[in-house]
């Protein structure tokens, strides 16, 4: 799940010819890999021992340096027969982990199954997939080492200049994407200094997430989609909340309530194609009595604070903010994505000179925070 519109190289295949993705691959499909040779994408090992463990970060880092690919552990170069190597105490995935953070910076994104041979689950195999890096170069024991046939080497001259214009785009890409697209009815649409705008802006939160790795040439089908927005509903239905779907230009916008001019202004969840998402969640701002009241007891402690500051409800946002984030990951569960699939970032707008106001339960004492 949560792959579909992926074109990443992948040595096994379905029954129909189709690539199986990683969480996909079982013990019999490493017969597949007889008929395969090592190269650009792919490359085995016969053996764990110490001289393969001292070669991981290399291999992982010249694999996100180029295209991705894969690394099996347990089959024999000459022949490609199956070679079982034996389970360790630890997990291999943490293994690789602490090998490559370690050794590899960045810190490239990868996954690692030890898939156990049936007749012995002792024993097994070690089958990782290299992703291909958003952030190279990445650079293992001082070292950029890139693809080159079946072995890796180290990258020069133009190749490195590539490596480091690919970082650069991908930023630009990821700074483009954070920005809010949608729109709420405090929105001011003249910032210049003879604007007639006399509503206060509404105080947002917004948290983005990019999914990584993805290219727009990986959009997915119309029936792909539809698993998103099946995926989405049932996050919401599990959250015991309510459900409205609006198309976007290039988006779909998920809210609690219809989006109708005029109503109460809710949080929303936009999804994108490549399941990026942007949640955006309004401020709790204190009803006029509550604000009155406020206003008061921040007086009484001495404090002085205009009479036309705004508050936020403290408690009541977060647990909005909280709310709507959960839906996020339950959606991501449902959808078998990996969190290490996205870049995240978070904005707060129109938050100067707002209150952050708590009462506490004990003494009825506000406790007031200005933002900035």
């Amino acid at each position: 799940m949560g792959n579909e519109g992926v074109t990443m190289y992948s040595p096994f295949r379905n029954e129909q010819g189709q690539p199986k993705s990683l969480d996909e691959v079982a013990y019999a499909d490493l017969a597949q890999l007889k008929d395969l040779e090592e190269g650009f994408a792919l490359e085995f090992k016969r053996t764990w021992n110490e001289n393969v463990r001292a070669k991981i970060p290399k291999i992982i880092a010249s694999f996100a340096n180029s295209h991705g690919g894969w690394l099996v552990i347990g089959i024999a170069d000459d022949n490609k027969t199956v070679c079982p190597v034996p389970k360790q105490s630890a997990d291999f995935s943490q293994i690789f982990g602490e090998l490559c953070r370690h050794h590899v910076s960045p810190t490239p994104r990868f996954d690692t199954r030890f898939i156990a041979d049936p007749a012995n689950p002792k024993q097994g195999a070690v089958v990782v997939q290299v992703h291909e890096g958003d952030f190279p170069p990445y650079v293992a024991d001082g070292i950029v080492e890139i693809r080159e046939g079946s072995t890796s080497g180290p990258a020069l001259g133009s190749a490195l200049v590539e490596l480091y214009s690919k970082a650069t785009k991908r930023k630009q890409e990821i700074r483009e994407f954070c920005q809010r697209t949608v729109w709420y009815p405090a929105d001011t649409p003249c910032t210049s200094q003879d604007s007639t705008t006399s509503e206060a802006p509404l105080p947002l939160f917004s948290l983005y997430l990019y999914r990584m790795g993805r290219r727009a040439a990986d959009t997915p089908s119309r029936a792909a989609q539809e698993s998103h927005v099946i995926a989405m509903r049932s996050a919401f239905a599990q959250q015991g909340m309510s459900c409205h779907v609006q198309h976007a230009h290039d988006s779909l916008i998920f809210r609690t309530s219809k989006g109708i001019p005029g109503s109460s202004v809710h949080s929303a969840i936009e999804l994108f194609p490549d399941e990026s998402m942007k949640l955006t969640v309004p401020g709790v701002m204190l009803d006029p009595h509550m604000q009155e009241e406020a206003l008061r007891q921040i007086s009484a402690l001495d404090i002085e604070v205009p009479a036309n500051a705004l508050f936020i409800g403290a408690t009541e946002t977060l647990r909005r903010v909280t709310r709507m984030a959960s839906l996020l990951d339950r959606y991501v569960r449902l959808r078998a994505i990996s969190w290490t699939n996205y870049a995240v970032a978070y904005e707060l707008e129109n938050m100067a000179g707002v209150m952050l106001h708590a009462v506490l339960r004990n003494n009825r004492l506000p406790k007031p925070h200005s933002l900035s």
